[in-house]
C-alpha cells in the first residue's frame, strides 16, 4: 500500500538576516520569502537589474572550490550549501532566497542562524503534494581520490558521513542522522573547517576576506612558523594567535568532538538539495566534498529524470498488496495457466498498478525458445490487458457479472526481453473517462525500473450474466 503523501510547505512571512560573505568580505543581506507550490528553492539577486533568479539546480553548478557555486546566464551564487541545508533540514519545500550580493552571509560558518530565521518566520502547509524520489536501488558515484557516495533504500531520508583527511590532528570521524528532525539539534550548528595549509593558500589568492576565527575551525596540520603567525594576525586583525592542545587555531572551542564530520553531513544535505526533489533513502558519503557531492547529485538527477520520463511506478513489492491472486480471480474470469497477473498494489478511478513474477515454470517457456526462454510479447500485452481489466471493472458495481474484451491495440513497443526471474510491474492509466462501456488505456510494463513494453489498449466492458 502506498504511504500517505505529505504536503508541500513554505514559510508564513518573510524574514531577513545580515552578515559578511566568507570570500568577498562584503556586507550582505539575505531575505527568505514565501514561495508558491512547486517553486523549490530560488535565489534572487536584488542588487542586479531585474532581480534575476537562479534556481537551486545542480545543472547550474560551475565550480566547487571552497563551496558550491552556481551560475545562470552570468548571474552567480556562491557558497549556497549552508542556506540550502537549513531549508532541507527544516523540511521546507518552496522558498525565495533574496541576496544583495553574490554569496550568503557566512555567519558562524554553520546553518544555525538560517535555521533560527526560518523558524522565526514559521511554516505553512500548502495544497500540493510533495514530490519525493524513493530510492529503490543502489546508486553510487566514486571519484579517483577515494571519495564515494551511495544511495540505498530506506524508510526516510537518512545520511551518514565518514571523513578521513589522513591527518593526526583531525583523525577519522563519522556522523549520522536517522531523521531530518535531528538536523536542528545535531547538525545545524556544526561549523565549517579548514586546515592551516589551506588558509595560507586562500590568503595568498585574496580569498576568505570575510573569514575570522569565529566562523571557521582551523586545524593546524603542520609546524607553524612565526612568519605564518604574523600573517594570520594581520589577516584576522588579532593581537595574538595561538594553537590549542587539541590542534585548533586560537581559542575556539569545538561544539562536538566530531564537528568536522557533522559539518560534512550538513554540506551533503545542502548540495543534494540541488537535485530538486525530496529524497527517501539512505545516503552514505565517504570522504565527501562539494565536488563529489555535486557529481553524485548530477547522477541522481539523471536517474530521477529518466524514471519520470519512463513513468516508472514506485511501489514496495514487499508490502501486502491491495489484491492478491484470489481477489483477482474473484474479479477476472481468467485462470491458470492464462491468469497473467499476480497482485494489485494500487487501484484508483484512473489508474491501476499490478505485478507478475515470471518464473521458469511458465508453460509457454516449454515451447517458446526453450534454449533461451523469453516471454512472448503478445503475452506481455495480455498481462497488461488483464491488469487494465481490473481498472475497467472497477467502474461497475458487480464486476463478477462483466467481462472485458479487446477492441484495439495501438503503438505497441517492446523495449527489452522479459526472461525467467524477472518481475513485471504494470501500470495502466485511463486516457479518457469510460463511456458506454468503452475503456481506453495507456499501458506500461517495467522490469527493474526499465520500460519493457508499452501499448495503447482499448476494451469494451460487456455484461456476461
Amino acid at each position: 500500500m502506498a504511504d500517505r503523501i505529505s504536503k508541500q510547505r513554505t514559510i508564513q512571512e518573510e524574514v531577513s538576516l545580515e552578515g559578511v560573505g566568507l570570500h568577498t568580505g562584503k556586507e550582505v543581506k539575505l531575505t527568505f520569502k514565501p514561495a508558491p507550490e512547486n517553486t523549490g528553492y530560488v535565489f534572487r539577486r536584488t542588487d542586479l537589474e531585474g532581480m534575476p533568479e537562479v534556481e537551486a539546480d545542480v545543472s547550474y553548478v560551475v565550480n566547487t572550490q571552497r563551496g558550491t557555486n552556481l551560475d545562470k546566464n552570468g548571474v552567480t551564487i556562491q557558497t549556497s550549501e549552508h542556506v540550502l541545508a537549513a531549508c532541507v533540514g527544516l523540511e521546507i519545500d518552496n522558498l525565495y532566497i533574496e541576496l544583495n550580493a553574490s554569496e550568503p552571509p557566512i555567519m558562524d560558518g554553520s546553518s544555525k542562524f538560517f535555521v533560527e530565521a526560518l523558524e522565526k518566520a514559521g511554516t505553512v502547509e500548502q495544497e500540493a503534494d510533495r514530490d519525493e524520489y524513493i530510492v529503490d536501488q543502489i546508486i553510487c558515484y566514486r571519484d579517483d581520490n577515494g571519495s564515494e557516495i551511495i544511495a540505498m533504500p530506506a524508510d526516510e531520508y537518512q545520511v551518514t558521513t565518514m571523513v578521513d583527511f589522513g591527518t593526526k590532528v583531525l583523525g577519522t570521524q563519522n556522523a549520522s542522522i536517522e531523521h531530518l528532525s535531528e538536523f536542528k539539534s545535531e547538525i545545524a550548528d556544526a561549523r565549517t573547517f579548514s586546515f592551516l595549509h589551506e588558509i595560507e593558500t586562500l590568503l595568498e589568492h585574496g580569498l576568505i576576506k570575510g573569514g575570522d576565527l569565529n566562523n571557521a575551525i582551523v586545524y593546524v596540520d603542520k609546524e607553524i612558523s612565526e612568519e605564518t603567525l604574523k600573517k594570520l594576525r594581520v589577516a584576522f586583525n588579532r593581537d595574538e594567535i595561538s594553537v590549542k592542545p587539541n590542534g585548533i587555531l586560537d581559542n575556539l572551542n569545538l561544539h562536538y568532538p566530531n564537528e568536522a564530520a557533522r559539518h560534512k553531513l550538513l554540506d551533503v544535505l545542502g548540495d543534494l538539495a540541488l537535485v530538486g526533489t525530496r529524497i527517501k533513502g539512505k545516503i552514505i558519503a565517504t570522504k565527501p566534498g562539494h565536488h563529489v557531492n555535486t557529481e553524485f547529485a548530477k547522477k541522481l538527477a539523471k536517474v530521477i529524470k529518466a524514471e519520470k520520463r519512463n513513468n516508472v511506478p514506485k511501489i514496495d513489492l514487499n508490502q501486502p498488496p491491495l489484491m492478491d491472486v484470489n481477489d483477482i480471480m474473484d474479479t477476472l474470469p481468467h485462470r491458470s495457466p492464462f491468469l497473467l497477473v499476480d497482485k494489485i498494489y494500487e487501484l484508483t478511478d484512473s489508474h491501476v498498478i499490478g505485478m507478475k513474477n515470471v518464473t521458469m515454470n511458465e508453460p509457454f517457456f516449454v515451447g517458446h525458445f526453450p534454449g533461451k526462454p523469453v516471454m512472448p510479447g503478445v503475452l506481455q500485452v495480455e498481462a497488461m490487458a488483464q491488469t487494465g481489466g481490473i481498472l475497467a471493472l472497477k467502474s461497475v458495481p458487480d464486476p463478477e457479472n462483466y467481462l472485458t474484451f479487446f477492441m484495439k491495440i495501438d503503438n505497441v513497443r517492446f523495449k527489452r526481453q522479459v526472461v525467467p526471474g524477472d518481475t513485471l510491474v504494470f501500470k495502466l492509466e485511463l486516457l479518457a473517462p469510460i463511456r458506454r462501456g468503452i475503456c481506453q488505456m495507456q499501458g506500461y510494463a517495467y522490469v527493474n525500473g526499465q520500460l519493457a513494453t508499452e501499448a495503447v489498449l482499448m476494451a469494451q466492458i460487456v455484461k456476461s450474466k
